[in-house]
């Protein structure tokens, strides 16, 4: 009888008869991948290069009983555990070595509820297909500033977007969730429904289990006004301390981004990226300063479908390249923060890499620090070092560069950070720094609903 070799929760080696693995993949109406052949690799393969693991087994499930069954192997035989759904997530949680991947990319359905102003969805499902969805109806919820990442990673870190300023991270528009347990008991949690796993899922919910389902409340959302202004590099410096004033006090309807890039010429550009969820006429009034600033080289700003203003930045972050990130969440941009980007980026070692300020207020703001998981409300930017190049041989320079620049960076922020943005190498004082005084509940929610720390490929909880 041949054996298979596994990768326990310990990290200690076991081996499986493959006729136990044979009866699990029988019972799936999934497919259960081993090692070998294409469809394997392009499974294990996630958004970011550098994450290059190898399950001893990938379950594409179809459906919750899937997972159901997924869960329990995994627990029958102590086997590492990871659970993809977008894979989009830089650190790469998504994938194990030697052990069971669940893969829930197979679970893509959408179903819109347009007079409740719902939508219920799978966990597979990536927010361009959840907004082609909704936008048939003219509705949207917050949810990513990428199209190709996955709703369900992007929402149980809290869920950054487009809308968030006027409506809120994904988070604070979900409604409910069903998720199977360590146990493989499959749950309900809304606000009245497993009430503190509910709080626990809105920004730590990766620690929790596996979400099944994803119910949203959503928003009438017709044209916006989007699109970017850019700058010469030269006047980076300038261009970042106008954003610093003219995002102080904005409305709603508004949510930006700046950075610092490279140009279709090859030649650094500073820009800012806006989104007016609003009356465009109104947007056009609010975006005259900003588009009266300095002497642009490039304005694309015009009334746009919310779905093309989802996929505007699709183009700077494609699957494969190897990416490194660090990021920092902060409530004031200071001039030597702002002189540590762009000294640094001068320096740039990759023309792929952006540095990014965004900036999030508004109904974002209004929720409790501790309402929900996420606990940084009061800090309106995240500043994020998104490092991406395509030769390994450059990897060493390029981690180095991002380094450095975060730690140039830090004696200028506050020291919380958002979890979804957390590389795979930071710790868990840095886990601790996103959850604040959080965290503490957190570590008995964990206990409570996970105690042996099944789900342990994230951006963990411990006691």
């Amino acid at each position: 009888m041949s054996e298979r070799r596994v990768v326990t929760t310990s990290g200690s080696a076991r081996t499986l008869d493959d006729s136990q693995i044979d009866r699990f993949a029988a019972g799936l109406r999934g497919d259960l991948l081993r090692p070998g052949g294409a469809a394997y690799d392009a499974a294990r393969r996630v958004w970011n290069g550098m994450i290059d693991r190898r399950p001893a087994m990938i379950a594409r499930c179809a459906g919750a009983a899937d997972v159901i069954a997924s869960v329990r192997f995994g627990r029958e035989h102590d086997m590492l555990v990871s659970v993809r759904g977008g894979g989009h997530n830089v650190a790469g949680n998504a994938v194990c070595d030697g052990g069971l991947m669940i893969d829930l990319s197979p679970m893509k359905s959408v179903r819109v509820n347009p007079a409740r102003l719902t939508a219920r969805a799978d966990p597979g499902v990536l927010w361009g297909e959840f907004d082609r969805e909704t936008q048939a109806f003219g509705l949207a919820t917050t949810g990513g500033m990428i199209s190709t990442t996955g709703i369900a990673g992007l929402t149980l870190g809290g869920g950054q977007g487009w809308l968030a300023s006027k409506y809120g991270f994904a988070i604070d528009n979900l409604l409910s969730a069903d998720i199977i347990t360590a146990d493989g008991d499959l749950l309900s949690a809304s606000a009245t429904d497993n009430e503190d796993l509910f709080w626990a899922l809105r920004g730590a919910g990766h620690n929790f289990g596996v979400v099944t389902s994803f119910e949203y409340r959503l928003h009438r959302v017709g044209p916006v006004l989007g699109g970017m202004v850019i700058h010469p590099f030269a006047r980076a410096g300038e261009l970042l301390r106008f954003y610093r004033d003219f995002t102080a006090a904005p409305p709603d309807e508004l949510t930006t981004s700046a950075g610092i890039l490279t140009g279709p010429d090859g030649n650094l550009v500073a820009a800012v990226v806006v989104c007016f969820t609003g009356a465009l006429q109104e947007g056009e009034r609010v975006l005259a300063p900003l588009r009266r600033f300095g002497s642009a080289i490039g304005d694309t700003i015009a009334p746009c479908s919310y779905t093309a203003m989802q996929t505007l930045l699709d183009g700077a972050f494609p699957p494969g390249r190897l990416n490194y990130w660090r990021s920092s969440l902060t409530d004031r941009i200071s001039d030597e923060a702002i002189g540590a980007l762009v000294d640094f980026a001068a320096r740039m070692p990759s023309p792929l890499s952006v540095i990014v300020i965004n900036d999030y207020h508004g109904a974002y703001r209004r929720v409790g620090k501790t309402e929900t998981a996420y606990y940084h409300r009061d800090l309106q930017y995240d500043v994020i070092i998104l490092t991406n190049w395509t030769d390994g041989t450059d990897s060493e320079r390029n981690i180095g560069w991002t380094r450095s620049l975060y730690q140039a960076l830090q004696p200028h922020m506050t020291g919380g950070v958002y979890v979804n943005d957390l590389d795979r190498d930071e710790g868990v004082e840095r886990v601790k720094h996103a959850y604040g005084e959080n965290y503490r509940r957190l570590v008995t929610l964990k206990a409570k609903f996970d105690p042996t720390n099944f789900f342990r490929m994230n951006q963990n909880i411990r006691g």
